[in-house]
């Protein structure tokens, strides 16, 4: 996971032991600083939470204004069954 800046800023996150210990064990283990797994697993747990902000904002529009005039337009959901159906 790619880590968004080279630019720095300390966070001081509080750890209770048993995290502390297997996240240095995991760094000792994997030959990196602990600090760097500590930033990759922040990053991809937010990267994680954007894409489901998305899913989530995406599946409410769809339910909103499914079956209303803002849904897909007839002709083009007519002609991508046909597509579809052709592949099978």
């Amino acid at each position: 996971m790619a880590i968004r800046s080279k630019a720095r800023r300390n966070f001081h996150v509080p750890l209770s032991e048993e995290l502390y210990d297997e996240l240095r064990e995991e760094a000792q283990r994997s030959d990196q600083p602990a600090t760097e797994l500590a930033r990759e697993a922040i990053d991809h747990w937010l990267a994680r939470r954007k894409k489901q902000a998305l899913h989530e904002a995406v599946a409410s529009y769809a339910s909103k204004w499914a079956r209303t005039d803002v849904d897909l337009d007839p002709e083009f959901e007519a002609a991508s069954s046909e597509l579809l159906a052709d592949e099978e």
